[in-house]
C-alpha cells in the first residue's frame, strides 16, 4: 500500500463513471466533483448495482450475472484525474502501462463469463486493474473492511500517520543490506569449507602443475620437432645412398671429370669443335659438385641426438596425461595451475576474509537494529497520538464508552523487511469490558463508525483519494447519524467522499446529491425495469431529504425538517 499527500483537494478524483447494461442499468453517464456526494433511494432501488459496477471497473471479480438480461456484455468505465507524481501512474507502469493526467480504467463482462480489462485504452489484466485501483479508491462498509482486517494494513497505516515512511523505507533498505550480507558470508563459509576438503588435492595438483612447468604453445613445438626426427631418420639412408655416388673412383663424376680435363687439353687444337662441349663439360662438373655439397648440407641436417627424441616424446606424454588426468587441453594446462595457486592463496587468507564479512554482517546488523529500533520508537509515539485522535472522534459516534488503542509489539529477534513490530488496532467498547483486535470485538455498526473515526483522522496520509462509504450509518439514527455526516463532510474536505445512506443527516450534509430511483426502461419494444440516476436541485434534495424522513407520504413537517436540516448543514 502506498500512499501520497496530496498537495491540494481536487488533484486526484473520480471524475466519471459510465456504465452500459449491467443489470438493471441501461446506460448512465455520472459525472463527479470534488467533496462530499451522497447517493440515497428506496431500497431495491439499485444503489449495489452501482457500486457492483464500480467494483468491476477497478478490477472486481466478474460475473455474468451481471450483464442485463439480452445483452451479450456489459461495461463499466471510471475516469480519474491525477496528479502526475501519483502512485497510480507507477503502478501502471509495473504492468507495461502508459499513463498521464487522466487514468482510465474500462471492464467489459461478457455474458458467457469472461472478461477484458482496459487502461488508457490499452489491454490489461484484472489484477493490474485491481493494483491501479487501490491507488485510486477504497470502498468501506459495515463487514468489508479490508484495511481494518490485515494489521499489516495497521503497520502502514500508522507510519503513514506519523510521517514515517521515509524511516520504514530506510529500515526496508537496512534490511536488504543485512541480508545481503547474510548471504556473502554464508557462501564464502560454503567455498572455503569445499576447498578445504579438497586442500590435499589442490596442494598435490598444483606442485604437480609447477613441477610440470607447461608453457603456452609448448605442444605445438615439441610435436613439429618429433614429426622432423621421425622423418630425417627415413631420409638419411636415401641420402646417404646418394652421396655414394661420389665416393667411387668410377663414379659418374669422376668419369665425367676425367673427360673434361681430355677435352680441355685438345681445345687448342680444334676450338671451334671442341669449345662447346668443353663448356658444357665443365659446368657438368661444376653442377655434380653443388649436388656433392647439397647431399652433404641435407645429411647433416638429419643427424639428431637419439636422446633428445626420447625426451620430446616424454615430455609430450608427461604434458598428456596432465590434460586427460585434469579433463582439459594441454594449452589449458598453464591456466588450471594458475587457478590452483589462487584457490590455495585464496584458502590460505580465508580466515582474513571470513573476518572481513563478519565484520560487515555486523555492521550491517548493527545499522538495521539501531534503525529499526529508532522506526519503532517513532511508531509507539505516533500510535499514541493516533490513539488520542480517534477516541476524540468516537463520543460524537454514540460509541462514548469506547476506548481505541495501537498495539506495537516489538520482537527485536525477529526482524524483517517492515522492522520489528507487529501493529494491531484493538478496542474496548464499553468500560470494564476486555479489550481485543478492532474486528472481533466490534459489531458490524461499531465497526464502521470506528473505521469512521480512523479515515477522518488518517484522511491527508493514510487514506486513497476517492472514499466510498456503503450504508455506514445503518442502525444508527438521530445526533449519531449527524456526527457522521459530520465527519464525512470533513473528511471531504481532504479526499473526495461519495457516501451511500439512508440517513438524511449524511445526506444534508452533501455537496452534491444524487437519487437512485427504479422505473420502466424505454429502450427496446420490451417493457423492462432500469435504474436511474438523477442530480438533484435545490428543491429536490429537499424533496429527497424530506421522503428520507417520513417515507413515501411526504408531510409539511418532513419537509419543514428536511430544511432544518439543509440549513444547519449550510
Amino acid at each position: 500500500m502506498r500512499f501520497a499527500r496530496r498537495s491540494d483537494k481536487v488533484s486526484v478524483m473520480l471524475t466519471r463513471l459510465s456504465i452500459r447494461d449491467i443489470v438493471l442499468i441501461d446506460a448512465l453517464d455520472l459525472d463527479f466533483g470534488q467533496g462530499l456526494t451522497t447517493l440515497t433511494g428506496e431500497t431495491g432501488a439499485g444503489k449495489s448495482i452501482l457500486l457492483d459496477a464500480f467494483v468491476l471497473a477497478l478490477g472486481g471479480r466478474g460475473d455474468a450475472s451481471l450483464v442485463r438480461a439480452g445483452s451479450e456484455q456489459g461495461q463499466v468505465t471510471a475516469v480519474f484525474d491525477l496528479a502526475p507524481d501519483h502512485p497510480a501512474h507507477l503502478a501502471a507502469r509495473e504492468f507495461g502501462l502508459a499513463s498521464e493526467d487522466e487514468m482510465v480504467l474500462r471492464r467489459v463482462q461478457a455474458a458467457d463469463g469472461r472478461t477484458r480489462a482496459f487502461v488508457n485504452d490499452q489491454p490489461a489484466t484484472a489484477q493490474a486493474l485491481r493494483a491501479i485501483g487501490r491507488e485510486l479508491v477504497e470502498i468501506h462498509c459495515q463487514h468489508d473492511d479490508r484495511a481494518l482486517v490485515d494489521p499489516s494494513a495497521h503497520r502502514t497505516l500508522v507510519d503513514a500517520h506519523g510521517g514515517l515512511l521515509g524511516q520504514a523505507i530506510e529500515v526496508r533498505g537496512r534490511h536488504s543490506a543485512w541480508q545481503a550480507a547474510r548471504r556473502a558470508l554464508a557462501d564464502e563459509e560454503a567455498r572455503i569449507a569445499k576447498a578445504r576438503a579438497d586442500a590435499d588435492y589442490l596442494r598435490h595438483a598444483h606442485e604437480e602443475l609447477t613441477k610440470l612447468a607447461p608453457e603456452p604453445g609448448e605442444e605445438e613445438t615439441l610435436a613439429e620437432r618429433r614429426l622432423f626426427m621421425q622423418r630425417a631418420e627415413k631420409v638419411a639412408t636415401d641420402i646417404r645412398d646418394a652421396l655414394a655416388v661420389f665416393a667411387d673412383d668410377r663414379a659418374p663424376a669422376v668419369e665425367i671429370g676425367h673427360a673434361a680435363r681430355r677435352l680441355e687439353r685438345r681445345l687448342t687444337q680444334a676450338p671451334q669443335i671442341l669449345e662447346p662441349p668443353a663448356k658444357a663439360m665443365a659446368q657438368a662438373v661444376d653442377a655434380l659438385s653443388l649436388a656433392e655439397q647439397a647431399l652433404e648440407q641435407a645429411l647433416a641436417e638429419t643427424r639428431f641426438d637419439p636422446a633428445e627424441l626420447e625426451r620430446v616424446e616424454e615430455r609430450l606424454f608427461a604434458l598428456r596425461g596432465a590434460a586427460r588426468k585434469y579433463q582439459v587441453g594441454i594449452p589449458e594446462l598453464p591456466k588450471l595451475a594458475e587457478k590452483f595457486a589462487g584457490d590455495i592463496a585464496a584458502l590460505d587468507a580465508s580466515e582474513a576474509r571470513l573476518t572481513k564479512l563478519a565484520q560487515e554482517l555486523e555492521t550491517a546488523k548493527a545499522a538495521y537494529d539501531t534503525a529499526a529500533r529508532a522506526l519503532s520508537a517513532a511508531r509507539q509515539k505516533a500510535a499514541k497520538k493516533l490513539d488520542s485522535l480517534v477516541d476524540a472522534e468516537l463520543k460524537p459516534l454514540k460509541l462514548e464508552g469506547a476506548h481505541f488503542s495501537t498495539q506495537v509489539t516489538s520482537e527485536p529477534e525477529n526482524g524483517g523487511p517492515e522492522g520489528i513490530d507487529r501493529v494491531e488496532f484493538w478496542v474496548q467498547t464499553n468500560p470494564g469490558s476486555r479489550p481485543g483486535p478492532l474486528t472481533k470485538v466490534a459489531s458490524g455498526g461499531e465497526l464502521a463508525r470506528f473505521m469512521l473515526a480512523l479515515k477522518v483522522v488518517l484522511a491527508d496520509r493514510g487514506s486513497a483519494p476517492t472514499l466510498v462509504f456503503d450504508e455506514i450509518d445503518t442502525g444508527v439514527g438521530g445526533a449519531v447519524a449527524d456526527a457522521i455526516g459530520q465527519r464525512l463532510a470533513r473528511l471531504a474536505g481532504k479526499a473526495q467522499v461519495l457516501a451511500v445512506t439512508h440517513a438524511p443527516q449524511v445526506a444534508a450534509r452533501a455537496s452534491r446529491h444524487l437519487r437512485i430511483s427504479k422505473g420502466a426502461s424505454s429502450k427496446g419494444k420490451e417493457k423492462r425495469v432500469a435504474t436511474s440516476v438523477a442530480v438533484l436541485a435545490e428543491a429536490e434534495r429537499r424533496e429527497e431529504i424530506a421522503r428520507m424522513l417520513s417515507g413515501a407520504a411526504i408531510t409539511d413537517e418532513a419537509r419543514a425538517a428536511a430544511m432544518r436540516l439543509l440549513e444547519g448543514a449550510g
